[in-house]
């Protein structure tokens, strides 16, 4: 019988972690919070906590959960931006809505690692402050360690759909109401 991941640790387990934070490419031990908001470091802690394989699993886990998108974009797709770095059809439209970030998302179900990303990105980013969201360093994708468990080209479509996002906001931000 294949072993399932046990993929969310408590948030007693995510604090203690967080207070004491290893980084493996020095070998050091940090009290240093981090920096991401809290549920990208939520996210990226679960997946670090994990093996390759069940980095993966995880990583499926969370492309069923991708929301639907709201009917006023469901109606008109002309309203969602194509993320071309990601090899299947993914579509974004992030919002700012009373100052928060609203972010939603579209991709096919056969594609479900990049369907995975966009729900990841959609889970850390909505509800965030427009500044909160633009301060998600570039390279949150590729903290993730899944570099074994995905191809660098799926890796480097999650980074589009960030960047693409992280643009749109600065867009949005910059015109006023």
């Amino acid at each position: 019988m294949p072993h399932t991941p046990t993929l969310r640790r408590s948030r007693v387990d995510r604090t203690r972690s967080r207070n004491n934070i290893y980084h493996p490419q020095h070998n050091t031990m940090s009290t240093t919070p981090p920096t991401l908001p809290t549920r990208l470091a939520e996210i990226k802690e679960d997946f670090l906590a994990l093996s390759a394989a069940d980095r993966l699993q995880y990583l499926l886990e969370f492309s069923q959960n991708l929301p639907p998108l709201p009917e006023q974009y469901t109606d008109h797709p002309d309203l969602l931006e194509r993320v071309e770095e990601c090899q299947s059809p993914v579509f974004i439209v992030p919002e700012i809505i009373n100052g928060t970030v609203h972010l939603h998302a579209t991709a096919p179900a056969e594609a479900p690692t990049t369907r995975g990303f966009a729900a990841i990105l959609v889970d850390g980013l909505t509800g965030l402050t427009v500044a909160e969201a633009l301060e998600v360093p570039a390279d949150y994708p590729q903290s993730l360690g899944l570099a074994a468990a995905v191809s660098p080209l799926r890796v480097r479509g999650m980074t589009g759909i960030l960047t693409r996002v992280r643009r749109r906001l600065r867009e949005l931000e910059a015109t006023p109401e």
